[in-house]
């Protein structure tokens, strides 16, 4: 039986880069920046913990057995597995397994129009999950069960102030109306797929930390200053952090502004967790 972790307290990699270098990172619980100048590693080092999470044949899961070279302990110790999401900056096309409903028949798409349409289908499942929960509090006879109900329903409406308050300048505001994820802007509706890329790129990450519930997760996110504004990146981690305080993230960067509120830190150079 799996016995989900808060966190990864530690990565170790022994054959990065066909054995040339060997990385140890010790994780701090909320936020991990990776830095260091191109070709140093950094997406790299991602990408091969990404891997050895989809090599373990669980859903969201990870175990903690070797895999790509890769070793993982958790927090707690006896934990043995974790929930995580990975989150691309990349705008290039790729062939989607079926049609994105709302945006075209056709199936080749941006890759991140693609995980917006993916997490849009989770926030709906989200909601439905919210809604169960908050009818289970309210009928169950738990004497807080008011509260709870009520922190629920604010999380939700949090998000959306987030995303009216990013996007005000433009004029576009999320429908409320719409149990769907749709805009209203001076009157005309519109589908998320035409947002900008940084629009876009904001609303599949909040969007991803809403619906991951508050529950435990590892976010991880290569470069997610791409196409965002500077005030954008430079509340980003705070955002995240808001909307899900249990979430680790783990995330590369070349931008100084991601880090600007308080993450400095945060901050591990490629070459201080090189050991070979």
């Amino acid at each position: 039986m799996i016995k989900l972790a808060n966190a990864i307290r530690r990565i170790e990699i022994s054959s990065l880069w066909s054995g040339h270098k060997h990385i140890v990172w010790n994780l701090r619980p909320d936020v991990n920046v990776l830095s260091g100048r191109n070709g140093a590693g950094k997406s790299t080092i991602l990408n091969r913990l990404v891997q050895h999470l989809r090599s373990i044949p669980l859903t969201g899961e990870l175990s903690a057995s070797g895999q790509l070279g890769v070793k993982v302990d958790f927090d707690p110790a006896d934990a043995t597995g974790i929930r995580y999401d990975v989150l691309r900056s990349f705008d290039r096309k790729i062939l989607a397994t079926e049609p994105l409903g709302g945006l075209t028949d056709a199936r080749i798409v941006t890759e991140l129009d693609w995980q917006l349409y993916l997490v849009q289908r989770r926030y709906l499942d989200y909601q439905v999950n919210v809604g169960n929960r908050m009818i289970q509090l309210l009928t169950g006879g738990d004497p807080d069960a008011r509260e709870k109900a009520t922190e629920a329903a604010a999380l939700k409406a949090r998000f959306l102030d987030m995303v009216d308050e990013l996007f005000a300048e433009t004029g576009k505001r999320i429908d409320r109306q719409s149990n769907e994820l749709a805009f209203v802007q001076y009157g005309e509706r519109l589908s998320p797929y035409i947002l900008s890329s940084g629009e876009k790129q904001m609303l599949l990450i909040l969007l991803t930390v809403l619906t991951e519930d508050r529950q435990p997760h590892v976010l991880f996110m290569d470069e997610p200053e791409a196409s965002l504004h500077f005030e954008w990146q430079k509340s980003l981690i705070s955002m995240v952090r808001e909307l899900n305080p249990n979430a680790q993230v783990l995330l590369t960067t070349h931008s100084p502004a991601l880090i600007m509120n308080g993450w400095e830190d945060a901050v591990t150079e490629v070459s201080d967790i090189t050991v070979v």
